[in-house]
């Protein structure tokens, strides 16, 4: 009997691609769906669905996979990004197709030489759709806002604010941390320059990053998570409820403490920080209840 179901055949064809790629990570981890769930903090009824084309799985959960499984999360994350538009453009043309559904059900027929009652104009005074009159103010405000812009441009420009500076003032923008050679693909820092950056989207994560030191408190985990490519740490806090927070600290004078609060997503991490070497840094977790646990 296969491991997956067959798709459903309205998936757009950008989620069924994200769908495939998540498939061929669990199928290539060797790890059944609890194990997944386990280790990423979401339940497994969620996961079925996600690899079943029942529901969009969330940023969080995508993160968490490319991790568990040692994938870069940058490539993954930016086809969760794309197979997000469409199954939101998907929703919406589900959305308006019931809305127009519910109204043809509710128009009464017009009888022989009768003009069909919504022949007349959407604003033409009481009985006009209230959904097409807010559909027509939203099209005029965003036509005065468009015009407000261009005035102000123009305006702008005709008060010498738009004039390049001389040639002489000008100055080459420095080379960028994804410029330099001895930096694998996909990374986009390196030290100082991914101080408070996101590390999955600077891509320090995922096979590039080890769990340096780690502590569990009830069911929320906390790691310091280290990468010796970028020269940075990380806390990460998963398996968690809403309210719960995860701190990173440094042993480095001036680098304060980072923080990051758990939402609705049982699954978050601190901005970055550099350092030489991951015994510099302390994560703890603070449950909203009051206790709270850090690594050694």
């Amino acid at each position: 009997m296969p491991r997956w179901k067959a798709l459903p055949d309205e998936l757009d064809p950008r989620v069924t691609e994200f769908v495939g790629r998540l498939r061929l990570l669990v199928d290539g981890s060797g790890l059944d769906l609890a194990a997944v769930a386990d280790r990423t903090g979401y339940g497994r009824t969620s996961w079925e669905r996600y690899l079943n084309g029942g529901l969009l799985a969330p940023k969080g959960a995508v993160v968490a996979l490319a991790e568990v499984t040692g994938e870069s999360p940058v490539q993954l994350v930016t086809l969760w990004e794309q197979a997000e538009r469409a199954w939101s453009r998907s929703e919406t043309r589900h959305e308006s197709a019931l809305e127009a559904m519910r109204m043809s059900r509710a128009r009464p027929a017009a009888g022989p030489g009768q003009e069909p009652r919504d022949a007349r104009p959407a604003d033409a005074g009481p009985g006009g759709d209230p959904a097409r009159r807010k559909r027509r103010r939203t099209v005029l405000l965003a036509g005065a806002v468009g015009v407000l812009v261009v005035v102000a441009a123009v305006l702008w420009l005709s008060l010498g604010h738009g004039k390049k500076p001389a040639s002489g003032a000008s100055k080459a923008p420095a080379a960028s941390a994804s410029a330099r050679p001895d930096l694998p693909a996909g990374v986009k820092c390196a030290g100082a320059s991914c101080a408070g950056k996101d590390p999955e989207l600077m891509g320090c994560g995922g096979r590039l990053a080890t769990t340096a030191t780690s502590v569990t408190l009830g069911t929320a985990l906390v790691e310091v998570r280290y990468s010796e490519t970028c020269g940075v740490a990380w806390a990460r806090l998963g398996r968690a409820r809403a309210g719960d927070r995860v701190e990173l600290s440094t042993s480095s004078e001036g680098k304060g403490t980072l923080t990051a609060v758990v939402g609705t997503d049982p699954y978050t991490y601190t901005p970055m920080v550099a350092v030489k070497d991951p015994g510099s840094v302390k994560a703890c977790v603070v449950l909203k209840s009051g206790p709270k646990a850090c690594t050694s």
